[in-house]
């Protein structure tokens, strides 16, 4: 595993362009709330470190991740420079996990053809609770902030 004992979460604010300026959608799954308030919290501290007004940032929470395509869709209304899509999807006894995490990540890659913004995938698809925990502000960093950083560079290259 690529992340087995590391945090990749880190990271040097000098390397990320000062996201002062841009606006950000946040779309939050509720279901595995636990984890994805983990990962909002990472995401938005990320932003508001690298400059973003609390006021340029807007959050919009859909059921579970299945839907966070369709919560981008509604995000791109408010006209962000990028949206972050958080979620966690945790394997379980049926083939259901497969066709969440497969259409989740094929309908946020559709956003990205056909719109003219980022939409970042900040996803976790885990077997075990404990993974998500680990990855959504445990001993490997917070997926989060992750996406964050990503959406700041994506839309400071789309400028």
């Amino acid at each position: 595993m690529a992340t087995k004992n590391t945090n990749l979460s880190h990271f040097n604010k000098e390397d990320v362009p000062n996201a002062k300026g841009l606006s950000f959608g946040i779309v939050v799954s509720e279901w595995n709330e636990n984890i994805t308030e983990g990962l909002y919290k990472g995401a938005y501290d990320a932003l508001i470190e690298c400059g973003a007004n609390a006021s340029d940032i807007s959050r919009l929470d859909v059921p579970g991740s299945y839907e966070l395509v369709f919560g981008a869709k509604i995000a791109v209304k408010q006209k962000p420079d990028a949206i972050i899509c958080l979620g966690s999807v945790i394997q379980g006894e049926t083939k259901h996990f497969d066709f969440v995490c497969n259409a989740v990540a094929m309908g946020i890659k559709d956003l990205n053809i056909s719109l003219d913004i980022p939409v970042i995938f900040g996803v976790l698809t885990d077997n075990t609770m404990e993974q998500a925990v680990n990855r959504s502000g445990g001993m490997h960093g917070n997926k989060g902030i992750e996406a964050a950083i990503t959406a700041i560079k994506m839309a400071v290259l789309n400028k």
